[in-house]
């Protein structure tokens, strides 16, 4: 029940981030069907642990509201033992979530994004609205003032047709006029009657001579006009075959032979830009014959042989020297601009390998999340002994909302190479394991997590430690002024 909730809010979230490609395209129900359905596999990855968190959190904040829990513990049946078929059951859930992730995940990915981008590219339905322009036909605005619907009539009808730029703009006045798709819906026909049309003269196409008048339009009136507009209404799939390249589409053998193939190539092209740096005639100048230098003067060309030594010789002319100067510092400016194709090509196959391995770290990071998410709810909610949806609810949304930042922020921090992929795809499960581990071993030796007593004790330890180190240091910097004066 609570995993349902929580992809139910999740969906909710993830549908209005895509509102606008589904509104106004009249889609068939098959096709959102699929795509709520795409969208619900996408959602589970952030819906399961924070269902297990919940659930948790309610199954012992109730079994200790009801002091069941106590009455367990009186006969000698410790928290251990009271989570182990939980436990069971839990680590069967976490396999369960990594092949969910592994094999069911990358294929829902693709097709829903392969889904998106053709609702994306779908042209949105034709619904003029009267007493306002309309945009939505690329390259026209429509303005119709009355509408007759039982008729299909549209009356007092304006059309700017700037399809072929605003420099050959054309508008369009009728008394009145019909839309009508055409039988394969790929094209638009617009019949107007009682009309003119005014259409501006490219100027730059049809330049006037001093003996003739500019003419900035053309004028024509006409009693019925057709108008065929290009306006694709089907509904036309996306290739998949596009995103199987894509880190989302596979799955983990997929992955590591992908990033093992792109290494062999990073390395490959590393090895080949070093050489090529070694070899360059620029830098290893002691491997290479010497340079010959054409010098164009007004006669015939003279060839001078040198190294780069010699631009420091003194039996060298200026001009020879100036030369020479600006034909190395050309040779120097070509192997910095190789160096940067070659970093270049270096940085993608790296950013390549980031997305891939992040992609790899997040197919076992969900089933570690479920785990420490259960070690936190379990004991939280033998602690507090809070059942129903209440306080469950609160704890569990304030808990995913600090490992949902912890986990973006480690996953940006991959993703822009600040990081190592394993320590940014890991550092929400590294920094809440510990918080897990400590809410354990507080439940089991019931001790008083919320007791203000207790922390107040823990507190004036603290306090007391504090002051003899802060007394200890104030008597050593005393003592170390008094040697030193």
């Amino acid at each position: 029940m609570t995993f349902m909730i929580c992809i139910f809010i999740l969906l909710m979230q993830f549908v209005w981030m895509h509102v606008k490609d589904l509104v106004g395209k009249g889609v068939e129900v098959s096709v959102l069907a699929e795509f709520f359905l795409y969208a619900v596999a996408s959602v589970v990855p952030l819906a399961l642990p924070l269902a297990i968190l919940l659930a948790s959190l309610m199954t012992f904040g109730n079994l200790g509201e009801k002091s069941e829990l106590t009455a367990m513990k009186a006969a000698g049946i410790s928290l251990f033992r009271i989570m182990r078929p939980l436990t069971i059951s839990l680590l069967l859930i976490c396999c369960g979530a990594f092949l969910f992730s592994n094999y069911v995940l990358p294929v829902s990915q693709v097709k829903l994004w392969a889904l998106i981008f053709s609702l994306r590219q779908k042209s949105p339905e034709l619904d003029i609205p009267q007493g306002e322009f309309y945009d939505g036909i690329d390259g026209y605005n429509i303005y119709v003032r009355h509408k007759n619907p039982s008729r299909g009539m549209l009356y007092d009808m304006m059309i700017y047709d700037y399809s072929e730029g605003f420099q050959n703009a054309t508008v369009m006045v009728a008394d009145s006029g019909r839309i009508y798709f055409t039988d394969d819906k790929k094209y638009l026909l617009l019949q107007l009657y009682s009309g003119e049309s005014f259409e501006n003269l490219d100027r730059k196409q049809k330049r006037a001579t001093k003996s003739e008048k500019n003419i900035p339009y053309r004028r024509e009136s006409f009693v019925q006009k057709q108008l065929l507009i290009d306006f694709d209404m089907e509904f036309n799939r996306y290739n998949e075959d596009v995103l199987s390249d894509q880190h989302v589409s596979k799955n983990v053998g997929q992955l590591i032979a992908s990033i093992d193939s792109v290494q062999v190539l990073a390395h490959h092209r590393s090895a080949e830009q070093s050489a090529s740096i070694v070899e360059n005639k620029y830098f290893g100048r002691e491997r290479q014959p010497k340079r010959v230098l054409q010098e164009e003067m007004v006669g015939a060309p003279i060839e001078k042989v040198y190294d780069i030594d010699t631009l420091l010789l003194t039996q060298l002319t200026p001009e020879e020297r100036y030369r020479a100067a600006l034909a190395a510092l050309d040779k120097a400016k070509s192997q910095r601009d190789q160096i940067d194709y070659n970093a270049l090509m270096l940085n993608d196959y790296q950013r390549y390998i980031r997305r891939h391995e992040i992609e790899l770290h997040r197919k076992f990071t969900l089933a570690f999340a479920c785990l420490v998410f259960f070690f936190i709810g379990a004991p939280l909610g033998a602690i507090t002994r809070k059942g129903g949806l209440g306080m469950p609810v609160v704890i569990s949304v304030i808990m995913f909302i600090i490992y949902y930042i912890i986990d973006n922020t480690g996953y940006k921090m991959a993703r822009e190479a600040l990081w190592p992929c394993w320590a940014g795809m890991w550092l929400s499960s590294f920094l809440l394991l510990p918080i897990g581990i400590f809410l354990t071993y507080k439940a089991a030796t019931d001790s008083a997590l919320f007791n203000p007593d207790a922390w107040m004790k823990l507190f004036g330890k603290l306090k007391k430690i504090i002051y003899k180190v802060w007394i200890q240091l104030n008597k050593q910097f005393a003592t170390y002024k008094k040697v030193n004066s």
